[in-house]
């Protein structure tokens, strides 16, 4: 093991003698008057750095526009940039296509008309009222339903030859056991 030796370069010198009451602080440390000047020309700098860039893009947008007036082939038109079906409220030209050219506008309307608008076209369908796209009338779908099931117009084709008629026996299901290798007749 090695002794540390204890040399003299290393030991901060005792300094409590030294008093110089003149001077409140170390005159070649920091020199404030320097600083400032320096914040304020960056900042200056700055200004004008931003007052020439947005000159220079003046300049250049309006080199752009003489040298082509005329809209690109490419660029969309106003109809074209609209968002596609379903838009927002706020977007123009909303609202709900009832066909037949009726279009009822819902532009500047509150959130939830267009869902006002088509429960009432529903309530109209399911209550037997005139259709609006072509003028007939309509039944409730209940009272539809009884007629078909009244009616007994609800008939099966007959089965095809080696179809089983399925009836109260169930149907030919995959059993558990044999993993789908064999079927047994179920109730589904």
């Amino acid at each position: 093991m090695q002794k540390k030796v204890k040399d003299d370069i290393h030991v901060t010198p005792d300094v409590t003698h030294i008093q110089n009451p003149d001077v409140s602080h170390e005159a070649s440390d920091v020199d404030v008057g320097t600083i400032i000047k320096f914040v304020v020309g960056l900042f200056f700098l700055i200004v004008i750095s931003f007052v020439l860039m947005h000159l220079l893009y003046k300049v250049l947008e309006d080199r752009a526009t003489k040298a082509d007036p005329q809209p690109r082939p490419m660029a969309l038109s106003e109809k074209e940039r609209l968002p596609p079906e379903p838009r927002l409220q706020a977007a123009p030209g909303f609202g709900v296509n009832l066909g037949d050219g009726k279009f009822i506008n819902l532009q500047l309307r509150e959130p939830q008309a267009e869902y006002n608008e088509l429960q009432k076209i529903w309530n109209q369908v399911l209550e037997g009222k005139p259709d609006p796209r072509d003028g007939k009338i309509s039944m409730p779908v209940e009272e539809a339903k009884k007629r078909v099931v009244e009616d007994g117009s609800l008939k099966s084709r007959p089965p095809a030859d080696g179809q089983q008629q399925m009836g109260t026996g169930g149907m030919d299901i995959p059993s558990y056991q044999s993993s789908g290798r064999m079927t047994e007749k179920r109730d589904q």
